[in-house]
C-alpha cells in the first residue's frame, strides 16, 4: 500500500467517524422537525379527494390574508424600533468604561430577551392595563393609551426584542477596531463621517441580521399576543389557534395548516436573508 493510499485512508477515517457521531443528532432533528413539517405539508395541500390548492388559496384571502399582513406589519415595526434602540444601548455599553455596567446590561438583556409569553402579558396588564399601577399614577388613559391594541402590543414586544438586539449587536460593536477610528481622526474625519463611511458600512450586515432575527422572533410569537389582545389585533398565529380550535368556524384545520405553511415560507425567506448577512459580518469583524 502506497503512502498516498494510507494518507487517504487516514483522512477518510476521522471524517466517517464524525458523521457517525452526528447521526443521533440528525435523527433527532429529523423526527422533531421533519415529521411535523411533512404532516403540515400533507394537510395543507390535500383533502378527502386528494391533492388540492384550495386550503392555500383560502389562507391568502379575506381575514386570513389580513392576519398575515398584520403579523408582518407588527413584526417589521417592532424589529425596526428594537434594532435602533438596541444599537444605541449597545453602543453606550461598549463605549462605557464601567465594566459593571456592561456586565449588568448584558445579563439583564439575556434574561429579558427570554421573558415572554403569558407571564410578560400579565406583568404588563398589572402595570399598564386599564387598572394598572402606572396607568393610574400617570393617568395614561387621558392620553389615549390602550394596552389592548396594536400600539400596546408593539410596546410589549419591544420589551423582549430590544434586549435581544443588544446581545446580538454587542459582539459586532466590539469588533470595530480602535485603529479605524484613530485613522479617521488622523485624516481629519469627524465622528459623523467615521460612522457614515466606516462604522455603519461595516456594521450593516450585523444590523440587518439583527433586524431579521427580531422580525422572525416577533412573527412567531403567540402566547403574549393571545393572552393580551385575543382576537382584537389580527395576527396569523392567533388565526391558526382559532382555526384549530374551531372558535370561529369548525372544520378549518387544513386552513390552519396552510397558514402554518405560509409562515414557514416567510420564515424561510427571512433565514435566507439572515444567514448570508451573518457570514459576511463574520468576515469583516474577524
Amino acid at each position: 500500500m502506497s503512502a498516498a493510499t494510507r494518507a487517504a485512508g487516514v483522512r477518510r477515517g476521522p471524517r466517517s467517524r464524525t458523521w457517525l457521531a452526528a447521526l443521533p443528532l440528525l435523527l433527532f432533528a429529523g423526527l422533531c422537525f421533519g415529521v411535523p413539517l411533512a404532516a403540515l405539508l400533507h394537510g395543507a395541500v390535500t383533502d378527502a379527494h386528494g391533492l388540492t390548492g384550495a386550503h392555500v388559496r383560502r389562507s391568502l384571502q379575506g381575514p386570513y390574508l389580513g392576519s398575515l399582513a398584520g403579523s408582518i406589519r407588527l413584526s417589521a415595526l417592532t424589529a425596526l424600533i428594537g434594532s435602533v434602540a438596541g444599537l444605541l444601548i449597545a453602543q453606550a455599553v461598549v463605549t462605557s468604561r464601567r465594566e459593571w455596567l456592561r456586565s449588568a446590561t448584558l445579563t439583564a438583556s439575556g434574561v429579558l430577551a427570554n421573558f415572554g409569553g403569558v407571564p410578560l402579558a400579565f406583568a404588563f396588564i398589572a402595570t399598564a392595563g386599564i387598572s394598572g399601577v402606572v396607568t393610574r399614577l400617570a393617568d395614561l388613559e387621558s392620553l389615549g393609551w390602550n394596552l389592548y391594541s396594536f400600539t400596546g402590543l408593539t410596546v410589549v414586544y419591544l420589551y423582549f426584542l430590544t434586549p435581544l438586539m443588544v446581545i446580538t449587536i454587542v459582539p459586532a460593536l466590539d469588533g470595530l477596531r480602535p485603529q479605524w477610528r484613530e485613522a479617521a481622526q488622523n485624516t481629519g474625519a469627524s465622528t459623523w463621517q467615521f460612522w457614515r463611511m466606516v462604522g455603519l458600512p461595516v456594521l450593516a450586515p450585523s444590523l440587518l441580521g439583527g433586524f431579521v432575527l427580531l422580525f422572525g422572533s416577533a412573527f412567531a410569537a403567540h402566547a403574549t399576543a393571545a393572552a393580551l389582545v385575543g382576537g382584537s389585533v389580527p395576527l396569523v398565529t392567533l388565526k391558526i389557534a382559532d382555526a384549530l380550535a374551531g372558535n370561529v368556524m369548525a372544520g378549518q384545520e387544513n386552513v390552519a395548516l396552510a397558514l402554518g405553511l405560509d409562515m414557514i415560507v416567510i420564515a424561510g425567506l427571512v433565514m435566507a436573508v439572515y444567514l448570508p448577512l451573518q457570514r459576511r459580518s463574520a468576515r469583516w469583524l474577524r
